[in-house]
């Protein structure tokens, strides 16, 4: 089924299921019971203000639309979406629906915060086929029970999402990353640590193939400046990268965890203390790993079938890529705690009371 309107949608809803939720297909990592709905049918941008830093769009819009028309305007999204087509083998077109309904968030989530951070409004349909609004065009309006951080990242349990409204960013006039080379995860983690509690206002903090990268974004005089200070506290070797044009494909392969890409096992992306995560990779002795907002989120390239959280005291563990029978065994989202669950429950009943919608996605 794939609905052309809101009313569409609901009228879809009203008429049975359960229904498995599809966007463009590129980062479900879930497994959903019930015959497809599709939203690509509700494409479009139906609002757009560059000087208010505000934008509308229906949730089939693809997300490649929504870059080039804030880029024209020198804006973009800020929360820096991850494409994991490569890593989990997918093709297909991303979408704003599918961005928001798994939080998608990338290496400037240290800085900016998360996808939902910048999540203004909501219209969805609920498990009665009922069309549920809430938030606006700017931040004032978002009273009351915040239903739109509710959807970003409920992967598609609760409702139907039609549209979304969101906080855009001006793009700055300068980027740099500093390369810090020949770094143990260890030290790794203490250079990040460090540098993000300091007034440097980095925008990137990652770990890979025994090397820190730094990120720092905004006007050149300013950066110049706070790279100097970085230089004197860092004392070690550090390579300077000026520029967008050498800058993202770097944070683009951070992004999009590009190491692990056309690689044999299991990926898991873990949620976890800087100061825990060291104890936490000695226990799990991965194939490979890599960090990311200065030691907050682990990747583990793993052996197929390993259990990464029988090794963690906290924190929480995702599957990202495995085989379904791992999927079935482990649970593709950490499990909950049992008051937590049953605030979960709550809510899906709440607004799904049938279990219409992406069931078995998040357990």
């Amino acid at each position: 089924m794939a609905p052309q309107s809101e009313a569409e949608v609901c009228d879809v809803i009203r008429s049975g299921g359960p229904f498995a939720i599809e966007g463009g297909g590129t980062r479900r990592i879930g497994v959903a019971k019930g015959a497809p709905l599709s939203t690509r049918g509700l494409s479009g941008v139906t609002l757009y203000e560059p000087g208010t830093l505000t934008l509308v769009a229906r949730v089939g819009t693809p997300l490649s639309e929504i870059d080039a028309l804030l880029a024209a305007e020198h804006q973009r999204l800020a929360f820096e979406v991850p494409d994991l087509r490569g890593l989990l083998g997918r093709v297909g077109e991303s979408t704003i629906g599918g961005v928001v309904a798994a939080n998608a968030s990338g290496p400037r989530r240290v800085a900016s915060g998360a996808c939902r951070d910048f999540c203004l409004g909501v219209r969805f349909g609920d498990g009665r086929g009922d069309v549920v609004k809430n938030g606006g065009r700017v931040m004032k309006n978002v009273t009351g029970l915040d239903l739109v951080k509710l959807m970003a990242g409920s992967h598609g349990t609760l409702g139907v999402m039609t549209e979304v409204s969101l906080k855009v960013q001006p793009l700055p006039e300068t980027v740099v990353t500093l390369r810090v080379p020949e770094c143990e995860a260890d030290v790794a983690v203490s250079i990040m640590s460090d540098m993000l509690g300091l007034p440097f206002d980095l925008t990137g903090a990652a770990w890979q193939g025994g090397t820190v990268f730094l990120r720092l974004e905004g006007f050149e005089t300013s950066l110049r400046y706070r790279v100097g200070l970085m230089r004197v506290r860092l004392r070690r070797e550090v390579e300077e990268i000026w520029g967008a044009e050498t800058c993202t494909p770097i944070w683009c392969g951070i992004r999009d965890v590009e190491a692990f890409h056309d690689r044999g096992g299991d990926v898991w992306r873990v949620s976890v203390k800087p100061s825990d995560a060291m104890r936490l990779v000695e226990t799990v002795q991965p194939e490979d790993m890599m960090f990311d907002w200065g030691g907050n989120r682990v990747w583990f390239l793993t052996k197929e079938g390993a259990d990464v959280r029988a090794g963690m005291t906290s924190g929480h563990a995702t599957l990202i890529r495995v085989s379904d029978e791992t999927k079935r065994r482990l649970g593709v989202f950490h499990p909950q705690s049992a008051v937590l669950a049953g605030i979960s429950a709550g809510l899906r009943h709440k607004f799904d009371p049938d279990g219409k919608f992406n069931q078995g996605v998040m357990g």
